[in-house]
């Protein structure tokens, strides 16, 4: 009976171990948004932030925007970290970053500067559809991959503030005057969870 429940006792400590990551998160965004979507994933992860002038990297497409955005706070995270300590680790350590515009009448929004331009942006949403445009980057500091992507929702009508263009859909005084939503909330929100998830897993590819 005792090496019956020894035996039970060790299956269920290897599925315990089995289940939890073999590999560590640092998430490199100050976006409680994010924060939240990420550890509605399941992960644990420690935060680190980019100091970057997002104004001085320029792109004509959104997507591109983004991803430069995304690689960029990437590297300014990595330059603050020795990262020939994270190849001699036992386990990878994955560094995400991520980055959003809001696209509307054909031009790229980012974070309003004023509540005045905020205003501006949300006459405008007023008069017809927004999207957003977010891009994720997964780098694995043991070995340098990077895997990125973005992804895109429509959002009919929205509201303001400290996120991309001022749109905050989630905002309970403000998602009753979404009238329709093309794509799901994780990627309005700034970390679309498909598309974070796989580029987890293909940075943990051999």
């Amino acid at each position: 009976m005792a090496n019956n429940a020894l035996k039970t006792l060790n299956l269920n400590s290897e599925i315990a171990s089995n289940d939890s990551p073999s590999f560590k998160i640092i998430l490199g965004s100050s976006s409680s948004s994010r924060r939240q979507i990420l550890s509605d994933m399941g992960y644990e992860f420690s935060i680190m932030t980019a100091d970057i002038d997002e104004k001085k990297i320029r792109m004509e497409r959104p997507e591109e925007l983004v991803m430069a955005l995304a690689e960029a706070k990437a590297d300014a995270i990595i330059s603050k970290l020795q990262v020939i300590e994270f190849r001699e680790k036992d386990e990878p350590t994955l560094l995400i970053t991520a980055d959003q515009v809001v696209v509307h009448g054909g031009k790229i929004r980012e974070k309003p500067s004023s509540k005045e331009e905020a205003r501006e942006f949300l006459k405008g949403y007023s008069e017809g559809h927004a999207a957003t445009v977010g891009s994720v980057l997964v780098t694995n500091l043991m070995n340098g991959v990077r895997k990125g992507g973005w992804d895109r929702a429509e959002v009919d009508e929205g509201e303001v503030m400290y996120v991309a263009g001022g749109l905050l859909v989630e905002h309970p005084l403000t998602s009753p005057f979404v009238e329709a939503m093309v794509g799901t909330l994780d990627s309005i929100m700034g970390l679309p969870k498909d598309l974070t998830e796989r580029l987890i897993q293909d940075a943990l590819l051999p």
